[in-house]
């Protein structure tokens, strides 16, 4: 485990309120915890910018299987970046709504990509991406 630093931070008085409505609201133990947090998402999202190693998602994709040809073409996108996919699950929702979660690792730009071509197909509900790091 790395060696833990402490430092001083001073913030302005009305700022360092709301900051502990969101350290209570967000149930952390301590604003040391949340400011870790806030620094290693600023740090993640640095990653994907650069997109220089590997970084890790999910694509949550939401699609309506009755629309024609849809799911061949889900299926096909999900094919052509087989490459970055890890896993895929499959849920019904409803009996017209289905749910699939793709956990994907590589490039950020071909990470995005593939979610741009999920989101953009016809029949496709909701498409979001959730970013994390690979490391």
């Amino acid at each position: 485990m790395a060696k833990l630093v402490r430092f001083g931070v001073s913030f302005d008085g009305a700022l360092l309120a709301e900051f502990d409505k969101h350290v209570k609201a967000k149930a952390y133990s301590t604003r040391s915890k949340a400011i870790e947090d806030l620094i290693r998402e600023a740090l993640v999202v640095k990653e994907w910018e650069g997109g220089a190693g590997p970084v890790a998602g999910a694509v949550t994709v939401v699609y309506d299987h009755h629309k024609r040809t849809l799911v061949d073409h889900l299926l096909d996108i999900q094919h052509d970046y087989q490459d970055l996919i890890i896993s895929t699950q499959h849920v019904h929702l409803t009996h017209d709504n289905c749910l699939e979660v793709i956990v994907v690792k590589g490039k950020s730009a071909r990470v995005r990509k593939l979610a741009d071509e999920l989101k953009s197909e016809k029949g496709v509900k909701h498409c979001s991406l959730t970013i994390t790091t690979a490391g």
